[in-house]
């Protein structure tokens, strides 16, 4: 890595799907990164006495702001990452529909809480912003990731910095015109085009507040621990091998086209993607056959063309480490079905592929597999389908297929130790409902409005009682 003060350091972003180079961009000294730091600081020293209303009135703007960029915004991020054209434009989509939720809530969730205390005194809460929060976030999403955390952080009435994944910076800089084209204080929303070590030492700058990241569960853990060292509140989502039951009573055929989506939706992806199969005994040999058949059906090619069912992956380096956990998997016992070669064609691809046989101590059981790569395991019955699924250090995400819900809610309730459970569906996220993990894929909630309160003061204020 280049020293921090040399003026030719720099940040190259590259097409995965043509592997040519699309743009160069200069990082930041460390004097301009300070200098960034306090400008947001200074903007958020007035953004915080905004009202709430006068803030959603600005959420309102950037959604209308997203949706007005959608396709340049979309093309672009297909460009940097290799997604499907048509997942970049639901991912704008959702980053309004993100906006429009909170500017309508936020007033509501952070508004002040009025308590009777015990011994006849008055007591009020209010939810005050702390200053700067600076988010790390990947590039798998490239605008949705930034959104996530910055609209609930822009509505608590925070400033934010973020350092986003070198190969989508371009996306990262087009959300900052769009949220200042809407109305947004200049440098209340900031990118910050730096290193790994300039990051370490910005984590640590007194005027940072807290770090939201979302990563591997490796990275959380040194990017948690630098935090600490400082004091700083963190948020942390992290990775997952999210288990997805097809139990004895499942309706197959949902389950498999279900499957599918779930696997390979963002290019496989995704860190609630669809992962790994349970598949109880009674029924897997149905599942198997049918959504074997189904994946060797995935059309691989061009992320811009309508008929492409899976694009690139965003690098090299993720195709290829990808390859060696299917190829250490094999080693250790498992099948390949279908798939599982690297094709010999321009761009970072990587076959839809799937693999049976599969028990712990290989990576399709153990690890997370970020790409196309579905793996399937079979368990002697409905209880120890759950068992496996449990057997993760991981819980982000996870499904269940049964045709009787109440009992697929309960198992949900009691017994799936993730942070959220989809019955017969497959899901991203919503606006509505939290967003978050437990175990090694982390702590802290964004979305439902949780991810307002995530960085904010609750001021405790105590009045005398009425006399």
């Amino acid at each position: 890595m280049k020293d921090s003060h040399s003026p030719d350091r720099s940040i190259t972003t590259i097409n995965p799907a043509t592997e040519e180079t699309l743009a160069t961009y200069p990082l930041m000294s460390d004097a301009e990164m300070r200098d960034a730091v306090e400008a947001c600081h200074a903007a958020f020293n007035v953004w915080r006495l905004t009202a709430h209303e006068d803030r959603a009135k600005v959420l309102r703007a950037i959604a209308k702001g997203l949706r007005d960029r959608k396709e340049d915004f979309a093309k672009l991020m297909t460009r940097e990452v290799g997604k499907r054209l048509s997942d970049s434009r639901d991912e704008i989509d959702l980053c309004a529909a993100i906006c429009d939720w909170t500017a309508d809530e936020g007033p509501k969730v952070l508004a002040d809480e009025e308590r009777a205390l015990q011994d006849g005194r008055r007591g009020i809460v209010t939810k005050a912003p702390v200053g700067v929060i600076y988010g790390i976030q990947p590039w798998n999403f490239p605008a949705y990731q930034a959104v996530r955390y910055t609209i609930a952080n822009l509505m608590a009435g925070n400033g934010v910095l973020l350092k986003h994944a070198s190969n989508c910076t371009g996306s990262g800089l087009m959300l900052r015109d769009i949220l200042e084209e809407a109305g947004l204080p200049e440098n209340l929303f900031t990118v910050m085009l730096i290193d790994h070590d300039q990051s370490d030492a910005l984590i640590g700058h007194s005027l940072v507040r807290g770090v939201t990241m979302t990563g591997s569960a490796g990275s959380g853990s040194k990017i948690a621990a630098k935090a600490g060292e400082h004091l700083k509140k963190t948020v942390m989502e992290l990775g997952s091998n999210d288990a997805y039951l097809v139990l004895e009573d499942a309706d197959i055929d949902l389950a498999v086209k279900t499957c599918i989506t779930g696997r390979l939706y963002n290019n496989g992806q995704t860190c609630v993607n669809a992962k790994r199969f349970i598949v109880a005994d009674k029924v897997y040999d149905a599942f198997v056959k049918d959504y074997v058949r189904a994946m060797e059906n995935v059309t691989l090619g061009d992320p811009t063309e309508a008929d492409t069912d899976l694009g690139p992956m965003a690098r090299k380096d993720l195709r290829d480490t990808l390859h060696q956990q299917v190829r250490e998997s094999v080693a250790k016992g498992a099948t390949i079905a279908t798939g599982g070669s690297v094709p010999e064609v321009t761009g970072y691809y990587y076959p839809a592929t799937v693999l049976t046989d599969v028990h712990p101590g290989q990576p399709a059981y153990d690890e997370e597999l970020f790409g196309p790569v579905a793996s399937v395991i079979r368990a002697r019955d409905d209880a120890d389908a759950m068992r496996i699924a449990n057997d993760s250090r991981f819980g982000l995400g996870g499904g269940i297929f049964s045709r009787d819900e109440d009992r697929a809610i309960a198992l949900a309730k009691t017994h799936f130790d993730t942070g959220m459970v989809f019955i017969n569906h497959f899901n991203l996220a919503t606006p509505e409902m939290p967003f978050g993990g437990v175990k090694d894929s982390g702590y802290g909630r964004e979305h439902g409005g949780f991810g307002m309160l995530e960085f904010v003061n609750a001021k405790a204020i105590a009045l005398p009682g009425l006399k």
